[in-house]
């Protein structure tokens, strides 16, 4: 498979105009762009990502809105909970937070590329902050609580696909793009560990619906930056000269009808669909092992901790070219050490399997340059929206096939045979895509023999 490297500029499909290029800037796009050009080999680090001054805004942006999100998850349960003393209706409250992503993620992701980037996620924040908002209203019933909780998860997945997008605009399609959406992932990954810890103490000093309130004014605090700190640019789809009337399934097909294209996207959607099965069931595999609620947290913690350090290994100790190099033998590794599942082991060796699985996750960062180089430019904000709802969405279904079927097997062997799954499914998938890439050299050889 081709090294990422070897194409040093922002991608630009052979078809599309020189109007798809960023109107230089005297400080961003053009120096972030043009870093890879310079020199290929060159080493980049997080340092190089954020000299890039929109990147900062945009990352400021994602702390705001980030922080607004998770407050507000554990907030509208203990509000919900209260106000109804139903244990269903609070864990409904937490689930809407993912249920209308697959709806929300297919049924707008026309809309990345229709409209100008900054537009669509100023749009986003601005319409979270209104929900947060009604729901801070104290005469707001549980019902429109529930409607507008769903409303704020229809607009994520739109939300997070026009951002990833926006970084090949900020920082080119290069290593900083790479480095830009690690560093985003690395935040949202930490905010699972830490987020919910600092709702528990805000909840300690306000009211649940003083702690909403904190939510509204981050998500307005996101919109403010991105209008103000973000340059206007053109909507996608105009400037790359495609179509303005994409149907969602036509963005599917557009992701799934082109066979290198179909690989990648698989590969992005399936292995966290693996990867995500002994977190659903660490609660009764801790519980078989008498282990206590500590140990339990512990356990949690280990799978995030991992990919954390994992992509910090990978952004700035490992060239571009190096990471590239290891993306297939990690992506296939990556659920190996879950295979000590099938000895039963106790707490110390779990955690252990969990952290290597995690590490594995710094494939990512070779994995998203091979995807944003493979995607049209015209289609690149509908494309990541769709990529991030199938993650989101596959992830919820192997939560529940993963309970489903640890209903009929103990949780040791579930996760075993998720983890036989997983790497199979990987290495299937590595040579779909080398095929892909040899029949694509085959047929631009014979277009250019044809040529001649």
């Amino acid at each position: 498979m081709p090294s990422p490297t070897d194409s040093a500029p922002p991608d630009t499909p052979p078809h599309a105009p020189p109007v798809t290029v960023p109107v230089p800037d005297p400080v961003p796009a053009p120096e972030a762009a043009t870093a890879d050009a310079a020199d290929p080999a060159r080493h980049q680090g997080y340092r190089d990502v954020f000299r890039v001054r929109e990147f900062r805004t945009v990352f400021a942006a994602h702390l705001m809105s980030l922080l607004g999100v998770v407050v507000a998850e554990i907030a509208l349960t203990v509000l919900v909970y209260r106000a109804t003393g139903s244990p269903l209706m609070s864990a409904l409250t937490f689930a809407l937070g993912f249920l209308p992503y697959a709806l929300g993620g297919t049924l707008l992701a026309p809309l990345a590329d229709r409209f100008p980037a900054r537009r669509v996620l100023v749009a986003c924040d601005l319409l979270c902050a209104g929900c947060a908002a009604a729901m801070v209203w104290p005469a707001t019933p549980i019902g429109a609580i529930l409607v507008l909780r769903c409303a704020m998860a229809f607009v994520a997945p739109l939300f997070s696909g026009v951002r990833s997008a926006s970084l090949a605009d900020i920082l080119g399609s290069g290593e900083r793009f790479v480095l830009g959406r690690s560093l985003l992932r690395m935040v949202s990954q930490s905010a699972q560990l830490a987020g919910f810890g600092l709702g528990g103490l805000l909840l300690t000093v306000l009211a649940p619906r003083g702690a909403i309130a904190l939510t509204a004014t981050g998500f307005v605090a996101s919109a403010l930056l991105l209008r103000l700190g973000t340059r206007a640019r053109p909507a996608r789809a105009r400037a790359a000269g495609a179509g303005s009337r994409t149907s969602p399934l036509g963005g599917l097909r557009a992701l799934l009808g082109e066979p290198r294209l179909r690989a990648l996207t698989l590969l992005c959607w399936l292995p966290p669909t693996f990867v995500v099965v002994p977190e659903a069931l660490l609660t009764p595999y801790a519980t078989d092992l008498g282990a206590g609620t500590a140990t339990l947290g512990l356990l949690m913690c280990a799978l995030p901790v991992g990919a954390i350090s994992g992509e910090l290994w990978a952004g700035s100790a490992l060239t571009a070219r190096t990471r590239a190099r290891v993306t297939a033998p990690l992506a296939v590794l990556a659920p190996l050490p879950l295979l000590l599942y099938a000895f039963h082991p106790g707490a110390p060796v779990v955690m252990a399997a969990l952290l290597l699985t995690g590490l594995a996750h710094a494939y990512t960062l070779g994995l998203d340059r091979m995807f944003v180089d493979a995607v049209p430019e015209g289609l690149r904000g509908s494309a990541m929206t769709l990529l991030t709802t199938g993650m989101m969405t596959l992830q919820g279904v192997g939560m529940a096939a993963a309970g489903l079927a640890a209903e009929f097997l103990p949780a040791h062997a579930v996760v075993t045979g998720a983890a036989v799954l997983g790497s199979a499914t990987v290495a299937l998938l590595l040579v779909r895509l080398r095929a892909a890439e040899r029949s694509a050299r085959r047929s631009r050889d014979e277009t250019g023999l044809t040529a001649k």
